[in-house]
């Protein structure tokens, strides 16, 4: 069961950027992008949302073949991408039965750097990373030279100030229907929901059966129920993603959906997606910027994470010398960006002059299964976590769009 290593190869390979405002010839981008999730779900309840990014919310729901219902639920998947899905469908019975319809075997992307704090960011406001200013793990503080970490958002930074693109779940309150969320109690008021998810009536539950069955009541009343699973991707960090834990964890989130499913009103729309998915690291190929004076040099803060990292250079430094040495000295390990290159591709969306200040001068995507980390700032066992996300592969990039109607 499970890839071939040539396929498990193949899929670790960089890809091409995924625009928001278009689809390219592997059926990623424009409607098939996170982003359009949620605005997509509001027109299938009847409260059309646009966004920023998305101009046509009945447009998304149409090319997304939703159907329109009174009631649904979006359920994220920390960590669960499309082809860590496929790769272990055995294990899934009820993903197995999603997957064999047609309408649900073809991915959907995720939003680069493809990580929970981007991703999140992305899917509640239905825009992208370069309007929202989440643009990974760590960042630039936007008003001190220090790195904030951004789950947490260290350094004193209100989410509520710094991200101030509307959540879909505040115009969908504003237009008088009902949001839920649902999700464990320590996530009720972080940071991470107040910048990304606001605007919703959360409700918490301490065991996962408590959570789904929140959902399934929650669903009952007409409107937009949320529900946000992370054991996977907290396995995978700890384990690995195809590590035994792991698997024994997907079993049980398989088993939770199916019961969703049946608990929830007869008639809601239930869409299972995710944030990201994740590959394995390998420790012979993790990069140590501390041991390297090729990469250090001319670097004076390091953010983002293993797999997506953000350089920022002393202000008299020119940053293509950077770059170049770089390539140089990694050859086809990373893709390196500098911080114009990286917006005028298109990798962040549009970009705000917020977030154009926090962005890296220089931004590293790590390719195949390459970690690059700094032990000079990083604590030892964050530079070697067993699987990790962030770049622009096809492992990290690809997540699920699932559509099942509870019966």
């Amino acid at each position: 069961m499970g890839f071939s290593a040539g396929e498990h190869a193949e899929l670790l390979q960089l890809q091409d950027v995924v625009r928001y405002d278009e689809c390219n010839n592997q059926g990623r981008g424009g409607a098939r992008h996170l982003s359009s999730v949620l605005p997509a779900v509001s027109a299938a309840i009847g409260s059309p949302i646009s966004t920023a990014m998305h101009a046509d919310a009945g447009l998304l729901r149409a090319e997304l073949n939703f159907p329109k219902v009174d009631s649904a639920i979006v359920v994220l998947i920390d960590g669960m991408g499309f082809w860590n899905i496929v790769d272990r469908k055995g294990h899934a019975p009820y993903l197995r039965s999603l997957l064999s319809n047609r309408d649900n075997d073809t991915p959907i992307s995720s939003c680069v750097p493809s990580t929970t704090v981007a991703a999140m960011g992305v899917f509640g406001t239905g825009t992208c990373p370069g309007l929202t200013g989440m643009t990974g793990y760590s960042q630039l503080h936007p008003q001190r030279r220090e790195i904030s970490q951004m789950i947490k958002f260290t350094g004193d930074i209100n989410p509520e100030e710094f991200q101030r693109q509307s959540t879909i779940f505040e115009a969908l309150r504003d237009n008088g229907v009902c949001a839920t969320s649902v999700g464990l109690p320590q996530f009720a008021h972080s940071a991470l929901t107040r910048a990304a998810l606001r605007g919703s009536t959360y409700v918490a539950g301490s065991h996962p059966r408590a959570r789904i069955d929140a959902a399934a009541q929650a669903s009952y009343e007409s409107g937009l129920t949320y529900l946000y699973i992370r054991d996977a991707d907290k396995m995978g960090h700890q384990y690995g993603w195809d590590n035994q834990r792991w698997i024994g964890t997907f079993e049980r989130i398989d088993s939770q959906l199916r019961s969703l499913a049946s608990k929830a009103k007869p008639g809601t729309l239930i869409v299972i997606t995710a944030d990201h998915g994740m590959i394995n690291s390998n420790p012979a190929s993790r990069i140590d910027i501390a041991q390297h004076e090729q990469l250090k040099r001319d670097v004076e803060l390091i953010g983002g994470e293993p797999r997506a990292v953000s350089l920022y250079l002393y202000s008299d430094v020119n940053p293509h010398d950077v770059k170049n040495r770089w390539l140089d000295y990694l050859g086809d390990k990373v893709a390196v960006y500098t911080k114009q290159e990286a917006i005028d591709a298109g990798i962040y969306g549009l970009v705000n002059e917020q977030t154009r200040h926090i962005l890296g001068d220089i931004i590293v995507f790590a390719n195949n299964d390459v970690t690059v980390v700094d032990s000079r700032t990083q604590q030892d066992m964050a530079t070697r976590l067993p699987s990790v996300h962030g770049s622009m592969t096809a492992a990290e990039l690809d997540i699920p769009l699932f559509v099942d109607i509870a019966e």
